[in-house]
């Protein structure tokens, strides 16, 4: 990487670092993460987010590890209803097992060797008994044994921790007022825990990418209702449906976003939450991108993205005091305090016309389509920001009692068609933009009735 694809990462970055900043997450990790190569790199990742004032409660799992000890001890597992059967035995084993991860973590966080991403990272990490736990009892006749289910979190125990500076690391294990300690199901636990918190995300790392569309391919994102029609096709019995079950009883609880995101993939993680697209699937109530009125606040955003097509003459150059003097004619895409697309209505009354002039659009989002869009029946109908932003425009000329809009452009006359222009004179314009039109741009003008 040059030194200004450096600087264009970084400064793309810097909306998300600032916006995660102060935030509360909890991290997802299951025992198949933590057993997988790339956990090394995940700590890097976890020690950064740290650092750059992300409130961390990681929860980490332990099923494969608990599956392998108890095979080698001769203790074969026993399930209903999809949960473990733990009895006395199996519990001592779990315990130790639990006990040795929770330790392989604290060990990970703690190394800073020079050299080393973890080098003065000098990460604090707490663990205790935050969770109470019951045991879930008989089900069908079956006595489920040391098997539990959250009782309570100590929010307010972990909360001091976190304005500490400090990650909470939380074992699937809870503990019962008599002592007990109870196996809990880590995603279970991870879902209970971001919900009592009222936690910003919620992280879960898997093996997939994110959670699959008909073709293979990554969805970015979900609704919960959309999420749930995925998850009924599935097969109840997986690890994976546990996971996205959870995920979706946290997005019901409270949670504002849910994440899934590939535990496999080094970087992956950085990736979803410090970049325009991300890299696994985001699962939120409603869409995270907004599209509304522009403000004074909004203009150093516009030129960030505009800056690009005015330097290639698509767009003609405007000054930041035209802009902020004018910022009230503007319409923006704002995506997680981010600007990713705006346009401009410029009114002349006296011919009921109007002038849709600024449309930019993020090159990452120029195919983008809403939430709506990953359902199968309203894949034709989702419009693209593009489209949306147009929309948006000419709801807003019909508003103001303007009868046409017109566009002029050098490079994009096919999607003005596309959207129902059509080619027209330099003599159709207001007299008052006639008296305006460069020559030397030469754009070609474009007029839709309203």
């Amino acid at each position: 990487m040059n030194t200004t694809d450096f600087a264009q990462w970084l400064r793309g970055a810097s909306p998300y670092i600032n916006t995660h900043r102060g935030r509360t997450f909890v991290l997802a990790l299951g025992g198949d993460a933590l057993a997988h190569t790339n956990f090394v790199h995940i700590t890097h990742d976890i020690a950064l987010m740290t650092s750059l004032g992300v409130r961390l409660v990681l929860v980490h799992g332990a099923r494969p590890q608990i599956e392998s000890a108890l095979a080698a001890a001769g203790n074969a597992p026993r399930y209903q209803q999809h949960l473990r059967v733990t009895d006395e035995a199996a519990m001592h084993i779990i315990r130790a097992v639990v006990g040795g991860l929770q330790i392989q973590i604290e060990a990970r966080l703690s190394t800073g060797m020079p050299g080393t991403p973890m080098h003065n990272a000098r990460v604090r990490v707490v663990s205790g008994n935050f969770v109470a736990a019951r045991p879930i009892g008989v089900l069908d006749g079956v006595d489920l044994g040391f098997t539990g289910q959250v009782r309570k979190v100590d929010v307010s125990g972990i909360r001091t921790q976190l304005d500490l500076g400090n990650i909470v690391l939380l074992s699937p294990l809870g503990y019962s007022p008599s002592g007990e300690a109870f196996n809990l199901n880590a995603d279970d636990l991870a879902a209970a825990v971001a919900t009592a918190l009222s936690a910003d995300k919620l992280i879960m790392l898997d093996d997939q990418d994110g959670v699959l569309n008909y073709d293979d391919t990554v969805l970015s994102e979900l609704t919960p209702a959309e999420l749930q029609e995925i998850v009924d096709r599935m097969n109840p019995g997986s690890a994976r449906v546990v996971r996205l079950n959870a995920l979706l009883r946290a997005a019901r609880g409270g949670v504002a976003r849910g994440h899934v995101v590939s535990y496999i993939n080094d970087g992956a993680l950085l990736s979803e939450l410090f970049t325009h697209v991300g890299s696994g699937t985001q699962v939120a109530e409603q869409s995270y991108e907004t599209l509304r009125a522009a403000s004074q606040d909004d203009v150093a955003g516009i030129i960030e993205l505009i800056r690009p097509l005015e330097d290639q003459g698509v767009l003609v150059r405007r000054s930041r005091d035209v802009l902020e003097r004018e910022c009230e004619r503007f319409v923006v895409a704002e995506l997680d305090g981010l600007i990713i697309g705006c346009a401009a209505l410029y009114p002349f009354n006296a011919a009921r016309a109007g002038e849709l002039a600024c449309l930019a659009i993020h090159p990452e989002y120029r195919t983008r389509k809403p939430l709506a869009s990953h359902g199968a029946a309203s894949v034709s109908t989702a419009k693209t920001l593009g489209e949306s932003l147009l929309a948006e425009i000419e709801q807003r000329a019909r508003r103001d009692g303007l009868a046409r809009l017109f566009a002029l452009t050098t490079q994009t006359s096919d999607w003005f068609r596309e959207h129902g222009f059509r080619d027209a004179a330099i003599a159709e314009l207001p007299p008052a933009k006639q008296a305006l039109y460069n020559q030397q741009r030469n754009s070609k003008v474009l007029i839709k009735e309203l």
